[in-house]
């Protein structure tokens, strides 16, 4: 059974990690641009407002970029305090104008100082020697909200371990910057991070998968259960265990007799 399942998952991950789904996954607004700065922010950005209809997300981030004048990098270094009016009827669910000017002011005051958001990721204790990400993703949620000016209101776009939250967008962003992908749909353009420490995205919907596949036991989607899944999928593949969110995600779509 665990060869079987093992060729399965790989199987799916043949099929899904490929280019064609790039143009109707979120992925496909940091795809827009080539500067590795372009496609720090707006990946990002993008994983962080990845709720709701795929279609209206895409929509979102394209306005976002068009807000910034099709240059994300350039426009946060270089905008003026006049420019952020623009912002002020920016909103997707409950992403509004206030936290808008706080990713604006948070990319701006890490990127006046640092050359890639990856030094975001690895201050502090972590490093290679880690087992996972967990320390990196609790450090960066400490430094994003280090402003004397923090919302208390976007607090709540921002996971972290600390909060036994699943982080799943927080992951799936790190997926996209760190591992190393021969398809050509994530990006691998960090270094600092190994493709080994991450952990596998995880909402309900590829819980409910894993559950089904019996990777996982049921039971609340939080931060320990985004672990254990990843230990299991580690025994598939222990250099690239995330590789299979793209078989959890398209099992999820694909496979409806899964749910009878």
């Amino acid at each position: 059974m665990q060869q079987e399942l093992a060729e399965l998952l790989d199987k799916k991950v043949a099929f899904f990690n490929h280019p064609r789904f790039i143009e109707h996954d979120p992925i496909s607004i940091p795809h827009l641009f080539s500067r590795k700065q372009d496609i720090e922010i707006m990946g990002f950005w993008i994983a962080m407002l990845a709720l709701g209809q795929r279609k209206t997300i895409l929509q979102k981030g394209k306005e976002l970029i068009d807000l910034m004048d099709g240059a994300p990098y350039d426009f946060v270094l270089g905008h003026q305090v006049k420019d952020l009016k623009r912002f002020e009827s920016f909103k997707h669910r409950t992403f509004n104008s206030t936290d808008t000017l706080y990713f604006l002011s948070f990319f701006q005051r890490h990127y006046q100082q640092q050359s890639s958001l990856e030094t975001a990721f690895t201050q502090g204790e972590f490093n290679l020697e880690n087992e996972n990400i967990e320390q990196a993703l609790n450090g960066f949620y400490r430094y994003f909200f280090a402003s004397e000016w923090t919302p208390e209101r976007t607090k709540k776009h921002v996971s972290a371990p600390q909060k036994n939250s699943a982080c799943k967008r927080l992951c799936m962003f790190l997926r996209w910057m760190v591992r190393k992908d021969q398809a050509g749909v994530d990006f691998g353009i960090w270094s600092q991070i190994s493709p080994n420490q991450l952990i596998c995205p995880l909402d309900v919907h590829s819980q409910r998968t894993a559950e089904k596949l019996g990777l996982v036991a049921a039971g609340p989607t939080n931060w320990k259960k985004a672990l254990d899944l990843t230990r299991v999928l580690k025994q598939f593949n222990v250099t690239d265990p995330v590789q299979y969110d793209f078989a959890l995600y398209g099992m999820g779509i694909e496979d409806k007799t899964l749910w009878k």
